[in-house]
């Protein structure tokens, strides 16, 4: 278990340089105050839960009144979590083991983090185990089955996930390309595969007269694009006025 006592003169090494690595999370305490003392075993079980993967830093508000100063400390048990060099979280007084647990996981990846990072199938998989609803695991698992014409496993792969328009246009792209229902898209698709995004809401814009009962997967489709491009993207803000034009 990761745990050190902090002063002002140690403050800024151990804790904001620290957290460039590793998460620190502050505990500001006191010896007479008695919250203090029934928080601090509770945020040193759940550091040593977490195997050095984030360290706790004890703070005596009373022999280093100037952090407390410097991060306006008006209560405490006070806690603040350091990342990259900045407070990402914190809270005041204390909380039960289930609150401070929810709090830590905020900060230390998780069992699926790492292995959406690997991006193995097999870890892929894994993560979704985990997290049924991980849209970045779906997304990308759902890739690897796609580029491998394995249309009706991506789509499976896929269902679970709401709400995120990368994981919709995929799904909406291997719908139309299952059935395009008379729609010349294979351009379209092409230029998509070499990232030239652009060119490919050119070519699912055209096709939007004839689309039939295939436009709403259309506009996912293009509208999956356009999440790629980002919001303030200028061509994506064109394509948009012109995607509702075709729309309505």
């Amino acid at each position: 278990m990761t745990v050190i006592d902090v002063t002002e003169a140690t403050f800024q090494a151990e804790v904001v340089d620290r957290s460039r690595t590793v998460p620190v999370v502050v505990d500001f305490w006191a010896e007479w105050c008695g919250p203090c003392r029934a928080l601090g075993p509770i945020l040193e079980k759940e550091t040593a839960k977490h195997d050095g993967q984030v360290v706790l830093a004890k703070v005596d508000t009373d022999a280093n009144p100037q952090i407390s100063q410097a991060f306006q400390i008006q209560g405490i048990p006070a806690v603040k979590a350091f990342r990259d060099g900045k407070v990402v979280d914190e809270f005041v007084g204390v909380q039960n083991p289930a609150q401070v647990e929810r709090f830590f996981r905020g900060l230390v990846p998780s069992e699926a983090d790492g292995l959406v990072a690997s991006g193995s199938e097999d870890d892929l998989r894994r993560a979704l185990e985990l997290e049924p609803t991980r849209a970045d695991a779906a997304l990308a698992l759902a890739g690897m089955l796609h580029r491998r014409a394995e249309g009706e496993a991506a789509l499976a792969v896929l269902a679970p996930i709401v709400g995120n328009f990368a994981a919709d246009g995929l799904a909406a792209r291997i719908r139309l390309e299952q059935d395009p229902g008379g729609l010349e898209l294979d351009a379209a698709w092409r230029a998509l595969d070499d990232g030239r995004h652009e060119a490919a809401v050119d070519a699912l814009l055209e096709a939007m007269p004839a689309a039939g009962d295939r436009k709403d997967d259309l506009r996912r489709a293009v509208v999956g694009i356009l999440d790629i491009l980002g919001v303030e993207h200028p061509f994506a803000r064109d394509a948009r006025r012109r995607l509702a034009t075709a729309l309505y």
